[in-house]
């Protein structure tokens, strides 16, 4: 069963517009997906799918702080309503984003480079949803950095001149704002993580599942994760994460067995 719960469009750090993501999905043969920006719910906004569009499940991806790590906790199945507690808790972290990324431009003309807070907006096309990448795209179009990678490795990462810790709500807020909406809380990728000691955690904080299948899980992560995901009553989710096709090379869509999604499937539906 092709499916992808996990991408990005120009809303936050992707590359493609919504419709030209959906597009891709359905070239690829993926039956149902979810389009899940950071802190933003855009992509969806007065969008059905269409004719021939793979089933789209509302999705976010939300950017958590615990512990002195980034922890990103995904929301499936939940009200899209203006009023929804979800709505509030997006807002809160397109502020805090745009605040770091006001701190990291300001660190980096401290450090000699001339970059201004409008050469990161034109970055952004409009997206509310400001981030690193946004950073380093507006490094290299005026010509300090030679690359993202570089700009990134030389600037953005912590110890260098445009590192700025990130400063967003805990993952336990997420959860409660996602079911309170009417939706499920998953864990994002959680090899990446690194820490299982986390996840028991989060379980009593009302995380539903967890991102077993996900590009970068090799088939031991993914054996641990479904054990981890049975033995907290989890269900399992899929993703690529995609982003861009010049860093996603394996393209849209990953393959799972339906039995493994059906859990899921059932709690979004």
């Amino acid at each position: 069963m092709l499916v992808d719960f996990h991408c990005h469009t120009v809303a936050s750090d992707g590359s493609l517009e919504a419709a030209d993501l959906l597009r891709a999905m359905r070239a690829r043969g993926v039956s149902v997906c979810s389009i899940t920006d950071h802190d933003t719910v855009a992509a969806y906004d007065g969008r059905a799918g269409g004719d021939g569009s793979p089933r789209l499940i509302s999705g976010v991806e939300i950017n958590t702080t615990f512990a002195g790590r980034e922890v990103h906790v995904l929301g499936y199945g939940f009200s899209l309503g203006a009023d929804s507690p979800l709505r509030l808790t997006m807002a809160d972290n397109l502020a805090a984003r745009r605040r770091r990324v006001e701190r990291m431009v300001a660190q980096l003309r401290a450090s000699g480079y001339a970059l201004e807070l409008a050469d990161v907006l034109r970055e952004a096309r409009g997206a509310e949803s400001l981030g690193r990448p946004h950073v380093a795209k507006a490094l290299v179009r005026r010509g300090l950095v030679r690359d993202v990678e570089r700009a990134f490795r030389t600037l953005l990462s912590r110890g260098h001149p445009g590192y700025v810790a990130s400063d967003h709500i805990r993952p336990h807020d997420a959860i409660a704002a996602i079911a309170a909406s009417g939706g499920i809380a998953v864990l994002a990728h959680p090899g990446r993580l690194g820490d299982d000691a986390l996840i028991p955690e989060l379980v009593e904080a009302g995380l539903a599942g967890l991102e077993v299948f996900y590009p970068a899980h090799g088939p031991g992560q993914i054996a641990h994760y479904r054990a981890l995901a049975k033995r907290f009553g989890l269900v399992m989710s899929a993703g690529s994460d995609f982003h861009d096709v010049r860093w996603n090379v394996g393209g849209v869509g990953i393959e799972v067995d339906a039995a493994d999604l059906e859990p899921f499937l059932r709690r979004v539906a």
